[in-house]
């Protein structure tokens, strides 16, 4: 019960602490220590969970940033032992886009914080905003759950998604390291990504998800047609083997062959038995229908 009570009280902190720098993100005048700060004062966070940043996207807000200048502050806290510096907590992308546009000065909102709980709101932070990829993404859960003993449930309640969607993506850091490069250059989707854990061969099925552009649908069908393809051969083996037909039969079937001019197969069943006669146009069908018409008149 005390386990219970602290991870719930952790979780309530933590929610108070993202909608306390919320609100000084928006009131920048309200925050404790509101100011301008040199670039290079900055440091980003070893803990952020977002390890990749696309040049794409620092480009875009870099222009933004040109055009408007930056809308929303740095939130950072200080550094112990080193005067006049600052660790990143959220806005390591907006950091970076502003050197990129040779700004000398970033707004900044101080906080302050313990290691815990920076790299609880990182993680927590960057999920929200969908600013992560889905192997950091599950990374972060993983790093939450195992330095701090969140749960599942907490975590869902906490961030706000399904316990099934944290669940799933943090099955994909049992992927492949080669996959799970792919997942973070966005070149697959985390759709794919759990869809390559049920397959034999994942790397395989990877380049072709690359090169034949499949769907997530088309690799769960490989999946799916890979595990039951072992008990249809078993079916197959355990199936006896057609009994070889006698001459006369064959005989049969050819002198029948011969006059319908069609394939002609003839099956023995006790007493009775089936014959069956193919066709591969609707011309042989109507040439058939004649014979046995005119030799019924």
């Amino acid at each position: 019960m005390a386990e219970e009570a602290s991870k719930s009280r952790l979780g309530r902190g933590l929610a108070a602490l993202i909608g306390e720098v919320g609100e000084e993100i928006g009131n920048p005048e309200r925050a404790k220590g509101a100011r301008k700060v040199p670039v290079e004062f900055l440091r980003p966070n070893p803990r952020n969970p977002r390890k990749y940043f696309e040049d794409s996207e620092l480009q875009e807000l870099a222009q933004s940033i040109q055009d408007r200048g930056i809308i929303q502050p740095i939130v950072v806290r200080p550094m112990a032992n080193l005067p006049d510096a600052y660790e990143i907590v959220a806005g390591e992308r907006r950091w970076r886009a502003s050197q990129l546009v040779g700004l000398h000065e970033v707004p900044v909102v101080v906080v302050e914080i313990d290691d815990k709980t920076s790299l609880e709101y990182a993680i927590l932070e960057n999920v929200q905003r969908a600013d992560l990829n889905p192997v950091e993404e599950a990374q972060g859960y993983s790093r939450l759950m195992e330095e701090f003993s969140y749960t599942q449930d907490n975590l869902s309640k906490i961030i706000g998604k399904s316990r099934s969607h944290i669940a799933n993506m943090m099955r994909l850091t049992d992927l492949p390291t080669a996959i799970k490069d792919m997942l973070v250059a966005r070149q697959l989707t985390a759709g794919h990504g759990r869809a390559l854990l049920a397959v034999k061969d994942p790397l395989r099925v990877a380049k072709r998800i690359l090169d034949e552009k499949l769907s997530v649908r088309e690799v769960e069908e490989i999946a799916q047609l890979e595990n039951t393809e072992p008990s249809s051969l078993e079916t197959k083996s355990a199936s006896p083997k057609r009994k070889e037909k006698d001459p006369d039969t064959r005989a049969l079937e050819q002198a029948l062959k011969d006059v319908l001019g069609l394939t002609v197969s003839i099956e023995h069943k006790g007493q009775g038995g089936e014959l069956r006669v193919r066709y591969k146009t609707l011309e042989q069908l109507d040439g058939l229908c004649r014979r046995l018409n005119g030799a019924a008149a």
